[in-house]
């Protein structure tokens, strides 16, 4: 049996879902050491940074059974910080936060500033 159906069964009583009350944050300066240092021709190149809250594992049976409505319990708690994710590689971690009713993330961590040469 799989860890999710194991644990479904070991709670009393039905799961509860909960609306997440995200902090409302404004545009704030930035402080802190940026990624690069000086103006580089890299500046002007645009990514998708995609940003992980967590992973679940299932069977396909499971996603196959899967209804409208039902809780996916991700492997992350409510606090623990999100990935910014650059081509399948974490990249920066922060919280989530909300600016303007549209979800957003603070960035907490980065790696150390890059040096190009």
């Amino acid at each position: 049996m799989s860890q999710m159906i194991e644990s479904f069964m070991n709670r009393s009583g039905p799961l509860r879902a909960q609306a997440l009350e995200l902090p409302e944050t404004a545009a704030v300066p930035r402080d802190g050491p940026a990624l690069l240092q000086e103006t580089h021709p890299l500046h002007s190149v645009k990514v998708r940074v995609e940003v992980c809250l967590g992973a679940a594992e299932m069977t396909v049976g499971e996603l196959l059974g899967a209804r409208a409505r039902e809780v996916l319990i991700l492997d992350r708690a409510v606090e623990d910080p999100v990935d910014l994710v650059l081509d399948g590689k974490v990249v920066a971690r922060g919280e989530l936060v909300a600016v303007e009713g549209a979800f957003a993330v603070r960035i907490t961590e980065l790696p150390l500033p890059l040096k190009l040469t």
